[in-house]
């Protein structure tokens, strides 16, 4: 199909539809396939009731207990656009460009359309699956390429994956404003960033961008329903990357002084300076009470209120996943659907005197990962280690897709019913800047190649969960016995 970059604006908000043929020559039989509903959570770090912590998350508690809830996630980079570069296609970053928000548009966009699929979505499409996208699934807000105070685009990030390609940006009038928006309708940008990191407001659900994405899933979940052929609904929330804006009844379901501060907001021993940074992204809300350094960390009172918000975007967008789900089951196809709940990296929430990502630490590469799928195993603790390369190819199985070939993760379908499988490989490898991190079951060995010469960490979970030690040195035998595996990893050539 010769996809179209025109697209109409519906009830007068930025709705984006991307047409696509109805698969209406599709056998009925192909409808047995099992659907998919993949939600992308940005800024998603293992902070969940289901993990353990004080969040309030009902919604993706409910859905942990009826899959495999997996402690030992870790994405390939720790930003946005690159980490769901490496999830869309399955691969390793191999070049400087792979390592930038604009892997996609780089790698993807101005391509024309090849054997090889662009991505997973592309690859479900090829193979009868009617594929729906709504917010940010790669890096670009709404789908389409632009730049953050530009009006919306009409090319698509991923020209080739999506039947329909939708989003609602409401009253912030492009993807990139509602990303960045803040509840009066006005966004980081247009207000030259003279704005704090957090917004308590008392507006409903829909008063922020996720509410209206939440009501556009809904939407979409209840007409996919009907359809013949298999379908893919990809969701995208905001939240809880910056700005933590949230209605004011998420923050009012905690008390600030039950709000826990981070176990380590110390720089790790013997750490090397380059492989933590000053926050930047943090400190450009130029309104907040006070700027993160490495120098010291901020005051009890900040970072619990700052905490306290991130809090309640998770509890927020716990809410509007939870709304997404209800549908899904009322829509009579919740049994026969894959379900996986993403987030695209972790966060530094003070730890390591870091408020953000961009770090090859435990804090910046772990993220929330759950995967529900049917006849699979409900309730599961998953504590193997699986990277977000390995979903592309675990997708295809479950769907019975034949996978591609030349990808650099791994299925872990097995894990799904024998989680103590002794096959599986419990190795990630994640990458930032000039270094490579290796995570396996004991050890953290991070290399780094700064131009006055290489780098090296190496954490040791048994003994020290909060990485606050860097133990290179002391156990020089493990880190030879290490570098093997960690080569395996080394797609730059360092």
């Amino acid at each position: 199909m010769e996809m179209k970059t025109e697209y109409p604006i519906l009830f007068s908000t930025c709705l984006f539809l991307l047409p696509g043929c109805h698969l209406s020559g599709q056998k009925r039989s192909e409808a047995k396939k099992p659907n998919v509903l993949f939600i992308c959570v940005d800024d998603l770090r293992r902070e969940l009731g289901c993990y353990g912590s004080v969040v309030k998350s009902p919604n993706i508690d409910k859905l942990a207990a009826q899959g495999s809830l997996f402690f030992n996630h870790y994405t390939q980079v720790p930003t946005s656009g690159a980490s769901r570069a490496c999830m869309l296609t399955g691969k390793y970053p191999r070049e400087k460009a792979d390592l930038s928000n604009e892997a996609c548009r780089t790698r993807l966009s101005d391509r024309p359309e090849m054997e090889r699929p662009e991505t997973m979505f592309h690859h479900l499409k090829r193979n009868g699956y009617y594929t729906v996208g709504i917010g940010k699934i790669s890096h670009y807000a709404d789908g389409l390429l632009y730049d953050y105070t530009d009006p919306a685009g009409s090319s698509f990030e991923l020209p080739y994956s999506w039947d329909e390609m939708l989003f609602d940006c409401g009253q912030w009038g492009t993807g990139w404003n509602a990303f960045f928006g803040y509840a009066d309708g006005t966004n980081r940008q247009s207000r030259d960033r003279q704005v704090k990191p957090y917004e308590c407001t008392d507006v409903p659900d829909d008063g922020y961008p996720d509410g209206l994405t939440a009501a556009l899933a809904v939407k979409k979940i209840k007409e996919l329903a009907s359809r013949d052929s298999p379908f893919c609904l990809a969701v995208g929330f905001f939240k809880p990357h910056l700005p933590f804006t949230a209605p004011r009844k998420y923050w009012d379901m905690y008390d600030p002084q039950d709000i826990p501060l981070s176990p380590f907001p110390c720089i790790p021993d013997g750490c090397h300076a380059t492989t933590l940074h000053e926050s930047s992204e943090f400190n450009g809300y130029l309104y907040g009470e006070e700027k993160a350094s490495l120098e010291k960390p901020l005051s009890d009172d900040y970072a619990r209120k700052l905490r306290h918000a991130y809090f309640a975007c998770i509890s927020y967008v716990d809410a509007q996943i939870g709304k997404a789900l209800d549908a899904l089951e009322q829509s009579g196809q919740a049994d026969n659907t894959i379900v996986i709940l993403w987030g695209d990296h972790g966060w530094h929430l003070g730890d390591h005197r870091v408020w953000g990502k961009h770090t090859l630490y435990e804090t910046s590469l772990n993220s929330a990962f759950i995967v529900k799928a049917p006849h699979k195993k409900k309730g599961l603790e998953n504590t193997r280690i699986v990277g977000s390369v390995d979903i592309y190819p675990t997708l295809m199985r479950l769907c019975g897709i034949e996978i591609p070939a030349g990808l650099d993760g791994d299925s872990f379908d097995a894990l799904l019913e024998y989680p103590e499988d002794d096959t599986w490989k419990d190795v990630a490898y994640s990458y930032f800047r000039e270094g490579i991190s290796m995570r396996t079951a004991q050890y953290r060995l991070s290399r780094y190649f700064p131009k006055d010469g290489p780098v090296t960490e190496l954490y040791e979970y048994k003994q020290d969960i909060f990485e606050r030690e860097n133990v290179a040195n002391e156990k020089s035998e493990v880190v030879r016995s290490l570098m093997p595996l960690w080569e395996k990893g080394n797609t730059f050539g360092f």
